[in-house]
């Protein structure tokens, strides 16, 4: 069953939401392929997250411009979700703008860089499986187009920005996805951007920790008054989508722990556990760094993620599915 709404055809482009709200979405959502917002009311304009490269956020903007001439002419205020590139990298496009993220998403940002991932690509041919696999997540993108801005304004805990008569609520959800995750709520709308908190119909990818915290950030979405879902990843959906992220998370949570208890690697695990019933959810190989999460969770001495070693570990179970 779809965890898409009906209404919104999972297509490229811009989706008016109603009453002011716009998505922008990338299919498959596979990495990379992310999705942003537009909030706007009485000539005001509020963007949320920002693509992977510079082409790509123009022609965003290109197409928001179109839909909203006033409003989307010079946006006023930008949120990135979390620190990701793919939802930031796109900054210098909003010239001018108050850009807003969380203290620790900007903190993490320094050490994110777009030269990391230029040389990344450059390697890849010398680098086997795991260089096949970061040229088809990462290859497609323009990195060289990019200058990193960095959010100008920071917050801790909740912050408000007023767009026309709406309030937008920005507000921390993690360490969850990454450290700085946030929301971007809109009541007047019914309308909520999750960032990467959601990934729908993509397996989520839990760099940072604790599932609790991912968990808790899912319930309260579903606490919310709202109809209208935007992931950071994949079709637009409702609370029906949000319930099935954090089922997934409840269920790599108690199945990790289950082996984690007996003994076994948290490769072992992860090749272990029963994922049939998200065979249909993309880049099952993320269930590695999920379970290599949990299991620092579950440990007494925990070892920080060596991406390194996920990554090389997520190209090996991509090979064995035939995604290779």
């Amino acid at each position: 069953m779809s965890l898409g709404l009906s209404r919104f055809q999972y297509t490229k482009g811009l989706h008016d939401l109603g009453r002011g709200g716009y998505a922008w979405l990338q299919p498959d959502g596979g990495w990379g392929w992310s999705n942003a917002g537009l909030i706007v009311d009485r000539g005001e304009s509020l963007l949320v997250d920002t693509l992977f490269d510079v082409p790509l956020t123009r022609d965003m903007l290109a197409a928001m411009r179109k839909a909203e001439p006033k409003a989307a002419a010079k946006i006023g205020t930008l949120v990135n979700t979390h620190h990701n590139g793919d939802h930031c990298y796109g900054n210098e496009c909003c010239e001018g703008a108050e850009i807003i993220a969380h203290r620790l998403a900007t903190e993490a940002m320094t050490h994110e860089k777009p030269d990391m991932l230029i040389g990344f690509l450059k390697a890849a041919p010398q680098l086997g499986d795991l260089g096949t696999f970061l040229t088809n997540c990462f290859g497609p993108f323009d990195f060289k187009s990019v200058t990193q801005t960095l959010p100008t304004t920071t917050f801790d805990t909740e912050i408000t920005r007023k767009v026309g008569d709406k309030t937008v609520h920005i507000m921390h959800v993690g360490p969850a996805h990454t450290p700085g995750d946030a929301l971007v709520y809109v009541p007047e709308d019914k309308v909520v951007f999750t960032g990467d908190i959601l990934f729908i119909e993509g397996h989520p990818i839990m760099w940072e920790g604790p599932v609790s915290n991912w968990i808790d950030a899912c319930n309260r979405i579903i606490a919310m008054d709202v109809e209208t879902v935007v992931p950071g990843h994949g079709p637009i959906t409702d609370k029906k989508g949000v319930a099935a992220v954090r089922d997934y998370l409840t269920y790599v949570r108690d199945e990790a722990r289950k082996r984690f208890d007996a003994g076994l690697t948290a490769f072992e695990a992860a090749m272990d556990i029963n994922m049939s019933d998200y065979d249909s959810w993309g880049d099952g190989e993320r269930i590695i760094v999920n379970v290599t999460t949990l299991y620092n969770e579950f440990s007494a001495n925990p070892v920080p993620n060596d991406a390194a070693t996920l990554f090389s570990q997520m190209a090996a179970i991509a090979k064995s599915k035939g995604c290779l």
